[in-house]
């Protein structure tokens, strides 16, 4: 028993924030500091009473829409969020009644950041794999910006709002075949929103700036940004030699790397560091920015859209993600 992606739609919020008006909050940021260091121009930013739920509504369907799918037959939902509707209850039940989707399936909730999408279709082949399910529905839905503080400049420039809607079923486009993972909890606060949950249940109100003006909180979300860039250096190359040799693949065999789309700067690091030739290399984030769980989706139906996915080819997808958690699979298009 094999499992597939059946297809691939995303929906991306209707605001805009453009580098030129982060330029114009923060004038020492230039627009061409970010256009060189960050290579994003603009991000999609979610309206104030715009959730995740509403994201994804929006994206699956769109999926269901363009692949004309019958919802009846989506039996399971996944949905990955680190920015739910609520604590309790799921917003994947929310959601199964929001899609008309049946009463008989199952619905959960899956909380975990840039590396989702690779832990959520793992989750999908496995149902699909194991009979439980035919046609699973996973999602990926975060609206990252709301847990940035306004005065937090970085991330600002960095993280976009998005959602993405997958088919993962007993046919399709793709096969999913091999998985590599990987989990360091010793990393959990370098990228952290602290409050919220049942440790720290209510806002600490600790702000404080550093002499760059840069925001600390523990009520906002935390990035220590050159940990996560050696964290990402020091466990990536592991995690591409493992999921190659998981899939029997040399690294000249892959025609197509579709990484975690973070930014330009850590994106060129790992093709270097990896010598994976430029032409190979996907790219996806000049007009979104980091949409955390949905850049690998997101780039993937760019690349079916843009021709660069037109046929016969063998992907290789990997994301580093916050907890410290990674994956990486391989992906051959049919």
């Amino acid at each position: 028993m094999k499992a597939y992606i059946k297809g691939i739609s995303y929906y991306l919020p209707e605001k805009i924030l453009t580098n030129e008006q982060i330029a114009r909050e923060f004038p020492e940021w230039t627009v061409e500091k970010i256009n060189s260091k960050i290579g994003i121009k603009e991000r999609h930013v979610v309206a104030e009473n715009e959730t995740a739920s509403d994201m994804a509504l929006n994206a699956a369907n769109k999926l269901i829409e363009e692949y004309s799918i019958d919802r009846s037959t989506i039996d399971y939902l996944i949905l990955v969020t680190q920015s739910p509707d609520y604590i309790l209850p799921t917003t994947a039940c929310i959601l199964q009644d929001r899609l008309g989707l049946s009463t008989s399936i199952g619905a959960i909730d899956v909380n975990q950041g840039c590396s989702g999408f690779i832990m959520g279709i793992s989750l999908a082949k496995g149902l699909v794999v194991g009979k439980m399910a035919k046609n699973v529905l996973l999602i990926t839905s975060e609206t990252y910006t709301k847990h940035i503080h306004p005065k937090d400049k970085g991330n600002r420039t960095i993280f976009g709002d998005a959602a993405a809607a997958t088919l993962i079923s007993t046919d399709g486009i793709a096969e999913i075949r091999e998985f590599s993972f990987g989990t360091d909890g010793k990393g959990a606060e370098n990228l952290i929103v602290k409050t919220g949950g049942q440790r720290f249940r209510l806002p600490m109100n600790d702000l404080t700036f550093d002499e760059n003006g840069i925001p600390k909180s523990s009520d906002y979300l935390f990035m220590d940004g050159s940990e996560i860039v050696n964290y990402t250096l020091d466990y990536f190359p592991p995690l591409i030699k493992d999921a190659l040799s998981k899939n029997d693949l040399e690294l000249q065999d892959v025609d197509l790397f579709v990484f975690h789309q973070a930014n330009k700067f850590i994106m060129e690091l790992l093709r270097k560091k990896l010598k994976i030739e430029d032409h190979k290399f996907y790219r996806f984030f000049e007009n979104v920015g980091n949409t955390v769980s949905s850049t690998i989706p997101i780039a993937m139906k760019e690349a079916i859209n843009d021709g660069t996915l037109n046929g016969k080819a063998n992907v290789l997808i990997a994301a580093p993600g916050l907890g410290y958690s990674w994956a990486g699979a391989a992906i051959q298009f049919l």
